[in-house]
């Protein structure tokens, strides 16, 4: 994947990684590709994407206990994504949610 330049992440990513089926999509759509790059760009700043309260408070939540946190987002006509940064934020993990 392709460098991305956050300033002032609210989540540190670590190593970022997609799953094959995630990689193979990008490198065939260059439109998947970007939104990969938009979806991360926003769970690195603490938007969570398409999750509901619930999920989004147990997020806040771990970024002050280092705790694991999961965004997933959507956007017309590209598959669902799923980001998630390990508890000790090493890496963080781009995957489709049927690859959990």
């Amino acid at each position: 994947m392709d460098a991305l330049l956050v300033i002032n992440p609210v989540v540190p990513l670590g190593q970022v990684v997609a799953t094959r089926g995630v990689h193979a999509l990008a490198g065939e759509k260059p439109e998947f590709a970007e939104f990969m790059r938009r979806s991360l760009n926003r769970h690195a700043k603490g938007d969570w994407g398409n999750i509901d309260e619930a999920d989004k408070q147990e997020n806040e939540l771990s970024l002050k206990q280092g705790f694991r946190i999961l965004s997933a987002y959507e956007a017309g006509g590209l598959p669902k994504i799923w980001i998630i940064t390990e508890a000790d934020r090493s890496a963080t993990t781009i995957l489709f949610p049927d690859e959990y």
